[in-house]
């Protein structure tokens, strides 16, 4: 069966690199000398997000038991090898390449394993840079996922799995938002307003990771036998890491480097601040205490509201914004086990709420000078804060539908091919030693 599928993918390949090539519009400011500040900023940003991923892996290592520390790292860590590959030789080009099979992805020739962009610049940025930039946020979603199958998916069941939601759900997702000529980039006056990923990356990776979740079933005990994480020490450190990322993720995504680029890493800044200060406050109230893990999930919730809305929103709409993802994320957080589904390290009930409420909400907090521009943008049409709250729940919609039903035809191939649910012995060993051979700590599992 896995020869099966290796076939699958070479014929795959074969029928992509058949489409006939795709003339780009000519852009005057793709010839252009280097902005040499532009440049540096976009490639500290792009090692600023990938510093990411070993920070997630981080946060999720430290969350699960000790059996299973070196198995779930290696979750995050596997995709920089995969999602890096497969980005190389065909996603770039689906998520960015011009409009194909109706809309639905893109596709250029010279995107093919990059191969016609050695000498581009665009806007001052060699296009290798932005390249591997957007390749980075590719890499960290579909690893997102991974905290909500933690403690019980074959590894070779997780590569198939994330392999397939990068090729047929992250990049017809980010053709849609981000591209050019993308549906929900031109959709009405303005198009949807998603800086750095509320919808593509996080509501896309939140619904997929409920999703999963459900199909896959509950970690053997749960919710009766209490699952305590193993080390909050490196989740505490993890959580620090994606904070200082966060600010390549949000400030790079503005591919400048000038005023818009210290809105969005200011804003980015006051709502982690915010959603953690929030939820020190919630736990205050209830609990007579500051936990940890408490203080942790009100940084991401902070963070990954922010997401969608750095771009546009001032001080106290990003206050505001923090402060309301913290709230509503804990009721999230509060309600999972009456709902009965594990989503093991709350993918869902941080980023996709979190983020979700971000790309609602940004309507009401926008900027006086960004809706002057719009306003005049649109010509006879008109914007109006409704309207663009109607395109925002639009995107949210057509993101969890299309994330939420194709994740499940996935799950379901997965399953019948390589198998993806863990067998009940190899769970009670644990991730690290039944299918890696090794132990976390070196000693004896917990």
């Amino acid at each position: 069966m896995p020869g099966k599928i290796i076939s699958g993918f070479v014929l795959a390949s074969g029928a992509i690199w058949s489409v006939p090539e795709i003339a780009l519009a000519a852009d005057p400011a793709a010839n252009q000398v280097i902005d040499t500040g532009t440049t540096a900023w976009m490639l500290t940003s792009t090692a600023l997000v990938l510093l990411m991923v070993p920070g997630l892996a981080m946060f999720y290592g430290g969350l699960v038991r000790t059996k299973n520390v070196l198995g779930t790292m290696m979750h995050s860590f596997v995709a920089m090898a995969i999602i890096g590959v497969l980005w190389t030789i065909c996603g770039y080009s689906l998520a960015f390449g011009k409009n194909i099979l109706g809309g639905f992805v893109g596709w250029s020739n010279d995107y093919f394993f990059l191969k016609g962009i050695d000498d581009t610049i665009i806007n001052g940025v060699p296009e290798y840079v932005l390249a591997m930039f957007q390749g980075k946020f590719a890499i960290i979603t579909p690893a997102l996922i991974s905290g909500a199958l933690a403690e019980r998916v074959y590894f070779r069941g997780y590569c198939v799995f994330i392999s397939l939601w990068f090729l047929f759900i992250y990049c017809p997702l980010c053709h849609w938002v981000w591209a050019s000529d993308g549906w929900l980039f031109n959709a009405g006056a303005s198009g949807v307003i998603d800086l750095a990923g509320g919808l593509v990356i996080h509501v896309s990776a939140g619904v997929s990771a409920l999703v999963a979740a459900i199909y896959l079933g509950p970690r053997n005990g749960y919710p009766k036998t209490a699952i305590q994480p193993n080390n909050l020490v490196m989740t505490l450190m993890g959580a620090g890491l994606l904070w200082v990322g966060w600010f390549g993720f949000n400030a790079g995504s503005t591919v400048h480097s000038g005023l818009d680029t210290a809105r969005a890493l200011t804003m980015t800044q006051i709502s982690a601040a915010s959603g953690a200060m929030t939820w020190l406050i919630i736990e205050a109230i209830i609990f007579k205490k500051a936990t940890a893990l408490g203080f942790v999930s009100g940084i991401l919730a902070g963070l990954v509201v922010i997401t969608p809305a750095a771009g546009v929103v001032q001080p106290y709409g990003a206050m505001i914004l923090g402060a309301a993802s913290s709230m509503l994320c804990y009721y999230a957080l509060s309600v999972k086990p009456k709902l009965g589904y594990d989503d093991s390290l709350d993918c869902f009930g941080i980023h996709g709420v979190g983020s979700g409420l971000g790309v609602i909400l940004l309507s009401f907090f926008i900027r006086d000078s960004w809706m002057t521009s719009a306003a005049e943008a649109a010509g006879p049409q008109g914007w109006t804060v409704m309207n663009q709250l109607m395109i925002q729940l639009m995107g949210i919609a057509v993101t969890a539908v299309f994330a939420g039903v194709v994740t499940f035809a996935i799950c379901v191939i997965v399953e019948k091919t390589v198998k993806f649910r863990l067998d009940p012995e190899k769970e009670a060993v644990g991730l690290d030693f039944s299918l890696h051979g090794e132990n976390g700590y070196g000693l004896t599992q917990l």
